[in-house]
């Protein structure tokens, strides 16, 4: 997906004003990572930018503790609404199968400011957490090269292994859990391992089946998947090759 050229408004930071970068140590991403109670929106016009931080310096704009909105009644938007003000790309992924393990799908949503991408598969026979990590895969196997992500996921399993290091430590051990207990699922793990060191990725763990529009637009299509016919092999499950469950 072709990343679109954007302007990074910085209201609080290191140094405040418009970057036409996000990486480098001249981009927004200096200005505002690691900063406490950084506040940055990315737009695509310089127009719109210089708008945004004159309204963020009159007080038109109220300041939350986890986003920039406009003073209003109105309820909260769900995750994917709220306009990504550091100028990430989001991803929402979804996977399972019927039975476990059975036949199984991955779907995910790639949100680049008004640009909306739906990726989708699926296998003959494979596992619900299997799944969860091959939306996650496909997802950032999608983005161009150093993109900076929010990733979504309703699968704990994968969100706590990737956030709380355990995945790093399981690698680092030989794909052991511990002396005697084998990491599952190594295969994927290493394949999403890679792809977040050549992507800035935090993961966010999103419940499922709760009225998020774009979870539920993932498991549509990761059931839509599972349901088709003539499906591949998941390879390294079916075979069963060493410490993959």
């Amino acid at each position: 997906m072709e990343t679109k050229k954007k302007f990074y408004a910085v209201a609080q930071g290191r140094n405040k004003g418009i970057f036409t970068a996000w990486f480098g140590p001249g981009g927004a991403e200096a200005q505002i990572k690691e900063f406490p109670g950084a506040r940055y929106r990315g737009f695509p016009t310089i127009d719109e930018a210089r708008q945004w931080l004159a309204a963020m310096a009159s007080g038109a704009l109220t300041v939350g503790k986890s986003k920039t909105e406009k003073k209003s009644s109105a309820p909260a938007q769900a995750p994917h609404a709220q306009d990504p003000a550091d100028g990430r790309i989001i991803i929402y992924t979804d996977g399972g199968c019927s039975f476990n393990p059975g036949p199984g799908g991955y779907g995910a949503v790639i949100i680049d400011g008004d640009a909306r991408q739906e990726l989708s598969g699926g296998f003959r026979l494979t596992t619900n957490n299997r799944m969860e990590l091959s939306a996650c895969i496909e997802g950032l196997k999608a983005l161009p090269a150093s993109s900076s992500v929010m990733l979504f996921s309703d699968s704990k399993y994968v969100v706590d292994a990737a956030t709380k290091g355990w995945a790093k430590k399981w690698r680092a051990n030989g794909w052991m859990r511990t002396a005697t207990d084998a990491a599952e699922n190594y295969d994927l793990w290493d394949k999403l391992l890679d792809l977040c060191e050549k992507h800035s990725v935090e993961f966010v763990w999103v419940k499922g089946h709760a009225g998020n529009t774009e979870n539920e637009c993932c498991d549509r299509l990761a059931t839509t998947a599972a349901a088709g016919r003539n499906l591949p092999a998941d390879t390294a499950y079916e075979h069963k090759k060493t410490r993959i469950t």
